[in-house]
């Protein structure tokens, strides 16, 4: 399986502010990354209630991904100043995913955050590929599953996307337990869970 290196940022802010960025981000978000060489995907993803904003691009290499971000990073901030208290850029490797998910916008992602010792990076990575990512996909509406992760500092981010919020809301009690198998089997620590709506997602290849 390829590995792609991936960017996403986290926002938070007002929510009544939400609206317009998003809108802006649907607007620009597709053209401004496919002028850049190595780009692959992107998506676009909101907490309308609690006002959050989660968006991820994907890269074939560490310098696409790198010199992107010096392209992207003043216009980025330009269109989520009317909304952004909090902006926070995180750098992964996307090593084990589902294969071309057909996704669209009205779609729900949980994302679990986690942390491990650094040595065990290649045990988690193996564990979740062989057997976290099969049994996600197994999930009544799941529609893909996906691990990004940082092995140096011993950090992950799980996606799991489901194809409504009424299969999102019936999994979390399943996924609640495939979770906790696979973390206490590599004594990794779960530092955060969410869940946001897809607002777009952009694939230039598909």
């Amino acid at each position: 399986m390829q590995t792609w290196y991936l960017r996403t940022i986290y926002v938070t802010g007002d929510p009544a502010k939400l609206d317009g960025v998003l809108d802006a981000f649907r607007s620009e978000a597709p053209g401004l990354l496919a002028q850049n060489p190595g780009y692959h995907r992107f998506g676009l993803f909101a907490d309308r209630e609690i006002g959050k904003i989660l968006m991820g691009s994907w890269w074939e290499s560490e310098s696409a991904r790198a010199e992107s971000d010096t392209r992207l990073r003043e216009r980025r901030l330009e269109l989520l100043a009317p909304f952004a208290d909090t902006v926070t850029a995180d750098n992964w490797e996307a090593v084990s995913y589902t294969p071309a998910p057909k996704v669209t916008p009205g779609m729900w992602m949980r994302a679990g955050y986690v942390e491990f010792d650094p040595a065990d990076a290649a045990a988690f990575a193996k564990s979740f590929d062989e057997g976290g990512r099969p049994q996600l996909e197994a999930l009544d509406g799941a529609v893909s599953a996906t691990l990004f992760l940082n092995a140096a500092k011993g950090r992950a981010h799980v996606g799991a996307m489901f194809r409504d919020k009424a299969t999102l809301i019936a999994s979390r009690g399943p996924q609640s337990a495939i979770r906790g198998a696979s973390l206490k089997k590599l004594d990794a620590r779960l530092r955060s869970l969410e869940e946001f709506e897809l607002i777009m997602a952009h694939r230039p290849q598909a």
